[in-house]
C-alpha cells in the first residue's frame, strides 16, 4: 500500500484497517460513538492551524479531518447504511440545490445580499423534507424556538446560540452585571453540592456555571471559544515559564513544591502584565 493523491486509496486503507483478523485491533473496536470525540477534536485542530496561520499544519489537519469522514463512512458501509460515495453525492446535491444562482439559473444574477436569504430558504425546505421522511415516533411533538440550533456544535458555541435564540423573544438578562450575579449564585450552589459530596449534583451545577459564563461572554461581545483558547495559550505560556525557571535551577517539576510553582506562576503573570506598560513607555520615548 503506497501513498496517493486519490481519495480511493484512503478509502482502501480505511477498509483494510477495519478488516477482521488482518486489520488494526484498535480500529476494529471503534464505533460511531467512540470516534465522534476524535472528529470534534480534529475539527478544532483545523481551526487552531488557521488561527496560527500555519498552512503546512492546516494541510495535515484537513487530512486528519478527512480521515474522520472516511472512518464514519466505512463503519456505515459495513452496516449497509451508506458508503463514502453516498456522502459525496449528498453534499454535491445539497450545494447545487443551495446555489441556484450559480448552477441552475445562469441568468439570475442574484445579488450577494440575497444569497443568504436564498440559502436559508432552501435549508428550511431541506429540513422540512428530512422531517417528513422520519417515522412519526421520531418527530418531536412540539416545535420549539430552539429547534433550529444545531446539536453537533461544540458545547460552548451551542450554549451561545441557544441563548441568542431565546433572547429574540426577550428571554434574556438586561445587564451583564445581572449575569455576574447569576455566576456568583451558581458558584454558591457548587459549594453547597461539594458540602453534600454529591458528584452528580456537582457536575450539574458546574454545567450551570459554565452556561452562565457563556451568557456573560455573549453580553460583553466575547466569543467564549476564542476566549477559552486564549486562556489555554496563556496557561501554556506561564506553565512553560515555571518549567524553564526550574530547569535553570537544575530541578524538575516533581522536585518543586506547590508554593514554589505558585510563586513562579505569579512571576510569569507579573512579567506579562508589565510587558505592555514597558512597550508603551518605550513607544512614548520614541
Amino acid at each position: 500500500m503506497t501513498p496517493s493523491r486519490d481519495i480511493s486509496r484512503l478509502i482502501e486503507i480505511m477498509a483494510a484497517l477495519r478488516t477482521p483478523v488482518t486489520g488494526c485491533p484498535w480500529d476494529l473496536e471503534q464505533n460511531f460513538a467512540t470516534i465522534a470525540p476524535y472528529t470534534i477534536e480534529e475539527a478544532h485542530e483545523v481551526v487552531d492551524a488557521i488561527d496560527r496561520g500555519d498552512l503546512d499544519d492546516l494541510r495535515e489537519e484537513l487530512g486528519d479531518l478527512l480521515l474522520q469522514v472516511v472512518f464514519h463512512a466505512q463503519m456505515a458501509s459495513e452496516q449497509n447504511a451508506f458508503a463514502f460515495g453516498d456522502v459525496v453525492e449528498a453534499i454535491t446535491r445539497k450545494m447545487i440545490r443551495r446555489h441556484p444562482h450559480v448552477f441552475a439559473d445562469k441568468d439570475g444574477n442574484l445579488a450577494a445580499s440575497h444569497v443568504k436569504e436564498v440559502w436559508d430558504r432552501i435549508k428550511a425546505e431541506e429540513k422540512a423534507e428530512r422531517a417528513a421522511r422520519r417515522p412519526p415516533e421520531a418527530t418531536p411533538p412540539h416545535k420549539s424556538l430552539l429547534s433550529g440550533v444545531k446539536a453537533g456544535q461544540p458545547a460552548l458555541t451551542r450554549a451561545m446560540e441557544l441563548q441568542r435564540k431565546a433572547s429574540t423573544v426577550g428571554f434574556d438578562w438586561n445587564d451583564p452585571r445581572a449575569v455576574l450575579q447569576k455566576i456568583r449564585e451558581e458558584a454558591d450552589e457548587i459549594e453547597a453540592a461539594l458540602d453534600r459530596n454529591d458528584k452528580r449534583e456537582i457536575a450539574e451545577e458546574t454545567g450551570d456555571l459554565m452556561f452562565a459564563l457563556v451568557n456573560l461572554a455573549r453580553h460583553v461581545d466575547a466569543d467564549p471559544e476564542a476566549a477559552l483558547r486564549a486562556t489555554n495559550a496563556k496557561f501554556e505560556r506561564r506553565f512553560a515559564f515555571i518549567e524553564r525557571a526550574l530547569e535553570a535551577q537544575g530541578r524538575t517539576l516533581e522536585q518543586a513544591s506547590l508554593a514554589e510553582m505558585d510563586a513562579l506562576w505569579n512571576e510569569a503573570k507579573g512579567d506579562e502584565q508589565n510587558a505592555p506598560a514597558a512597550q508603551s513607555s518605550n513607544g512614548a520615548r520614541r
